[in-house]
């Protein structure tokens, strides 16, 4: 029989993603990043650390947009 889920308060949430506590904290009150609520306390599951540094994730710039212009004065 597995054991009971892990969960991390936001300061332990905070340092295994290597970001502000005040950001994260920030960031769940938006509802902008996957947590937990185990009644009134905050509480981030391994699954929500996993999905927070997956909606980070951003595809290489192929492009890097148009070319500065010549200076030709």
């Amino acid at each position: 029989m597995p054991g009971p889920p892990e969960v991390y308060t936001p300061a332990e949430a905070a340092e295994v993603l290597k970001v502000p506590e005040s950001w994260l904290r920030k960031k769940a009150a938006q509802r902008a990043v996957p947590c937990t609520f185990l009644g009134k306390h905050l509480r981030f599951s391994a699954a929500d650390l996993h999905r927070i540094v997956h909606q980070a994730e951003r595809d290489p710039a192929t492009d890097r947009g148009a070319r500065r212009p010549d200076r030709t004065e």
